[in-house]
């Protein structure tokens, strides 16, 4: 499987990635207080790939521009991980090469693992933690809503054969969906999607982007289709038949990404179309009016009278 956001590729690990990997995994700085020793050689990498990495849902962390590993991105399922978790909780780990620290590629490969968890694995909780001494993992784990939970202390790191404390955080299904982060992950996929281009003489596609967040916790996505007639579609309107054909019938969440990057509230159409989809729950749903300020309106407000 492949995840793309607005500046990343997620993909698996190839072995022909070795010297990428080796590259940045060789670097002092980012083995050790992840807790995992410095690579030795490209042939080291290629063998840790081979076996470590070359699982199922661990991810190369890739720029979208040259597909080049500059990281890694994973779900560690209950067998897999050191923390004490349950069958539909998972753990998420990462790291990244020192020269792309500082760029929040990370919290942007976070928000997309946290989709997919919550959403495609249906998992209830992931799980987290960081070393003392990590701040860099502990400020992308606030950033991305994780929550402290507890703190081992005495913890024998068999990879690094020595002593450590390592802190638990935990992010719960229903906190990613309430919380700021899932306008975070809305924007994102709505900006990923937006790709402005003339299809035809008389079609024209793209140049806005839309994502809704259904009552299931699946985000889906459309863009805007201009026509010389009025065939056209609305991005939103678009995102909700994405919505509809994979079998989901109840909106919870509606951004919209303009062209310039701002956000806007849905045309008459799109929201008469909401309206008849949940005419006793409309009311209810929440639109993204300014991403840049977070105001946010329902579709109550902005539809207080509706014509039937």
């Amino acid at each position: 499987m492949i995840f793309t956001t607005e500046r990343l590729q997620l993909r698996p690990w190839r072995e022909s990635d070795a010297e990428s990997c080796f590259q940045y995994a060789k670097d002092p700085q980012v083995g050790p207080i992840a807790g995992w020793p410095v690579h030795t050689s490209v042939e080291d990498s290629r063998n840790i790939i081979r076996n470590v990495l070359a699982v199922p849902e661990t991810y190369a962390v890739c720029r979208k521009e040259d597909s080049q590993a500059i990281g890694s991105i994973g779900l560690l399922m209950k067998e897999q991980s050191n923390i004490e978790i349950e069958e539909d909780e998972c753990e998420i780990g990462y790291w990244l090469g020192v020269p792309f620290w500082g760029n929040g590629y990370i919290p942007e490969a976070v928000d997309c693992m946290l989709q997919y968890a919550f959403t495609t694995l249906q998992c209830k909780k992931v799980w987290c933690g960081y070393f003392e001494g990590n701040e860099k993992s502990k400020r992308v784990q606030e950033k991305c809503g994780f929550r402290y939970h507890h703190t081992s202390e005495q913890v024998e790191w068999k990879l690094m054969n020595d002593i450590r404390t390592e802190h638990i955080t935990c992010l719960t299904k229903e906190e990613y969906i309430k919380g700021n982060h899932i306008w975070k992950q809305l924007y994102r996929m709505a900006r990923g999607v937006q790709n402005d281009r003339k299809v035809s003489g008389y079609v024209e596609a793209g140049c806005v982007g839309a994502a809704i967040l259904a009552s299931s916790g699946k985000i889906y996505t459309g863009v805007c289709v201009d026509t010389c007639s009025t065939l056209g579609i609305c991005a939103e309107r678009n995102a909700i038949f994405n919505m509809l054909t994979n079998g989901d019938d109840r909106i919870e969440k509606v951004l919209a990404v303009l062209p310039d990057g701002r956000t806007g509230a849905p045309c008459g159409a799109c929201r008469e179309l909401m309206v008849q989809l949940m005419p006793n729950t409309y009311a209810d749903v929440e639109i993204m009016v300014d991403y840049e300020t977070q105001r946010i309106m329902t579709l109550g407000e902005l539809t207080p009278e509706w014509w039937i």
